[in-house]
């Protein structure tokens, strides 16, 4: 049996593990297998299975994106199902299945709705009843596949016996609006390359100029290069995308749902909302994400952590740059201990030792957790002061201002005379390491010009050559610093009330803007920099991964007051 070329990134959380599955079959593939859900609607699966008798478990991987094309080999954000011949030689069936309303499957696409959960219920159930099957049916992928394994989780399908879902998103609003500000640049290529996707059919998928393609990508050396490149990230190809035609429904009528027609969190989204749910799944769940996936499915990864907290068997492992790059591949073997270990009852060693194993970027390592956040000590409280810099103590109370423009101003060009679009409060350098781990919030002070603006906040290490690194960033909207957010919340039994609040012009108003947990080792002669902003559409504010929300619209004039504080949470 040939080799298959070493898989990309890290396979395990640094750890050695025992008695594991070894490569040994060969694999046989039914394509367009139809699968009829309850409502008699026909979903369309490709079944990668051991050439073999027997019968064996099952991991299914469910999503939106063309299930022809998961073995395709290129580094694009929708290749995340996992290595089919990984699993398959070890003695697993890799079923991808496309949801409803995509490439090929009956029915209408509706987002990440209750009528989406029914479906992956019936899909773990008929996996489960197959005659290859064994009965046990776990579910593998990262992004939209790991969120429709906690989809499927919250439905409990008596035969789904655990999952591993990586690089997952909870709350479907909490994923495509950042406190109020649409995350613009990644909702709409996402609804658009699903769309364009999901219209082409196995003429195109199947071809023979695609399955030399598919060679090209999949040979060793060139499979090598994707090794650093990350999918998500990539939203220049997805922007050329846009360019292609779709078909407008019902890809442009979810845009205008999640863009135009519900702004603030209403019972659109509560429907597309697992963190009410997830407190019934009680089968065995790995989470995990990389730190750098900030803007998009870090932050559900810690409430999911925090809503599985009487599930008596959840790990975690995070990882750093380049932990998760496309195609998926990596954490295989951590994945392979975990399902072995439920799936096929061998004692691997997966739950061995504390449930959390975190990657320390900067110090270069792997460490360990009972809990999360780590630390249980105060956090350290940095004040933004007025003369542009970051310090435990305050100085001379002052103020900086920075100006946001709305668009149709008719200027010509910049003024000299203009403020600066954005300000940075820079620490002296730092004598010592320090360790950032856990939950961070900035607390500002602050006054505008117009009832409603923006806060977008980027935390940054600087290096002693001057070199900037985002490491995390959190974002509001001005007018909705009131705005319940019991919802977004594990357990939360109602839907409250969403009114923005107009900013009152001029006064200052306290600011409690959370920046996505993170972990950091701001090494010695490091310096640690905030960056403020209010509209990250201009091209020199940062923005990780390229993620960029679209503008209030209105201009204001925003004065920040050293009053403010950046609490950082460090291990001592």
């Amino acid at each position: 049996m040939p080799a298959r070329k070493t898989l990309n990134g890290p396979q395990t959380t640094g750890r050695q593990y025992r008695n594991l599955s070894e490569p040994q079959y060969p694999t046989r593939t039914d394509t367009n297998t139809a699968i009829t859900v309850r409502d008699g609607t026909t979903l369309l699966a490709d079944i990668h299975r051991p050439d073999s008798d027997g019968r064996f478990p099952a991991l299914l991987a469910a999503s939106p994106y063309p299930r022809q094309m998961q073995d395709f080999g290129a580094p694009a954000g929708f290749i995340e199902a996992g290595a089919t011949d990984f699993w398959v030689r070890r003695g697993y069936v890799h079923v991808i299945a496309n949801l409803r309303g995509t490439c090929g499957s009956g029915g209408t696409f509706s987002f990440f709705d209750a009528q989406e959960r029914r479906d992956l219920y019936d899909l773990v159930e008929w996996a489960a009843a197959q005659p290859w099957c064994d009965g046990n049916v776990g579910m593998i992928g990262i992004s939209y596949f790991a969120m429709s394994q906690l989809e499927a989780a919250v439905e409990r399908p008596p035969h789904l016996k655990a999952i591993f879902p990586l690089a997952v998103t909870t709350d479907l609003y909490e994923g495509a609006n950042h406190h109020g500000l649409l995350s613009s640049s990644f909702v709409t290529p996402f609804l658009a390359m699903t769309g364009l996707t999901s219209d082409r059919s196995d003429k195109l998928w199947r071809s023979k100029p695609v399955d030399l393609v598919r060679r090209v990508l999949n040979s060793p050396g060139v499979h090598k290069r994707f090794e650093t490149l990350n999918g998500e990230s990539a939203l220049t190809m997805l922007r050329q995308l846009l360019r292609l035609p779709h078909n407008p429904h019902p890809w442009d009528e979810l845009w205008l749902d999640a863009a135009v027609k519900h702004p603030t969190r209403d019972q659109w989204w509560q429907e597309r909302n697992l963190l009410p749910l997830i407190k019934e799944i009680d089968i065995p769940v790995y989470l995990g994400c990389d730190w750098e996936n900030v803007p998009l499915h870090l932050p559900s990864t810690f409430s999911a952590w925090k809503g599985l907290c009487d599930n008596t068997c959840v790990r975690m492992g995070m990882l750093g740059k380049f932990g998760l790059t496309w195609p998926w591949e990596s954490m295989h073997v951590e994945a392979l201990a975990w399902y072995d270990h439920w799936l096929k009852g061998r004692d691997t060693g997966i739950t061995d030792g504390p449930p959390i194993r975190y990657f320390l970027p900067g110090a270069e390592e792997w460490r360990t957790a009972e809990s999360w956040p780590p630390s249980t000590t105060p956090h350290r409280e940095l004040a933004l002061r007025a003369d542009a810099t970051l310090s435990d103590n305050e100085g001379n109370p002052g103020s900086r201002e920075f100006m946001a423009l709305g668009a149709g101003l008719a200027r010509a060009k910049p003024s000299a005379i203009d403020p600066p679009s954005m300000l940075a409060w820079i620490s002296s350098v730092l004598a010592e390491d320090l360790d950032v781990v856990g939950d961070i919030e900035l607390r500002l002070v602050a006054s505008a010009t117009a009832i409603d603006t923006a806060w977008i906040a980027t935390l940054q290490d600087v290096a002693p050559h001057g070199e900037s690194t985002d490491v995390t960033a959190g974002w509001l909207r001005a007018s909705l610093r009131e705005v319940d957010e019991q919802a977004s919340r594990p357990g939360a039994p109602e839907l409250p009330c969403r009114n923005p609040k107009a900013v009152p012009l001029g006064q200052d108003v306290v600011y409690r803007i959370p920046l996505v947990p993170n972990a950091r080792r701001f090494k010695k002669g490091h310096r640690i920099q905030l960056v403020l902003t209010s509209d990250d559409q201009d091209r020199a504010a940062p923005a990780i991964m390229g993620f960029r929300h679209a503008s209030v619209g209105t201009s204001s004039l925003n004065t920040v007051h050293s009053s403010s504080r950046l609490l950082l949470p460090v291990l001592r």
